[in-house]
């Protein structure tokens, strides 16, 4: 495996944890989950996000354990990642949602800087069948 798989392995195994992780939280301990993250209206849409988080995280974590990248899962793993950190701060800014999701809007930024500084040589142009 070359220096530029093992980066697309590494962030992939990282954004999987973190999506996996912070999506079953909500799930499993809510109490613990709105604790840090502050009270919430509608716990279904909490419930619904995190489902949909751990989701992206467990296809990033099969695409890792195969070792294969296509290009839209990476446009996939990159488009949430800059969905969520748009979020974070509008309305962490706004002071429409506690600050605290300003962390998880440079964790956002940094998965996004992270596949495009690392995937351009692996993912490069898709040659057309």
């Amino acid at each position: 495996m070359n220096s530029g798989n093992r980066k697309l392995l590494t962030v992939a195994w990282i954004q999987a944890f973190y999506y996996t992780s912070t999506g079953v939280w909500p799930l499993v301990e809510l109490r613990s989950f709105l604790a840090v993250t502050g009270p919430k209206t509608d716990i279904w849409l909490v419930r619904t996000v995190g489902a949909l988080l751990a989701v992206t995280g467990l296809v990033l974590a099969r695409a890792a354990k195969r070792k294969q990248f296509p290009a839209e899962l990476v446009a996939i793993a990159i488009g949430q990642a800059a969905v969520l950190a748009a979020v974070d701060f509008v309305y962490a800014g706004a002071g429409r949602i506690s600050p605290v999701y300003l962390f998880d809007g440079v964790a956002e930024i940094a998965l996004i800087a992270t596949w495009l500084a690392f995937g351009r040589e692996q993912l490069g142009p898709q040659t057309r069948a």
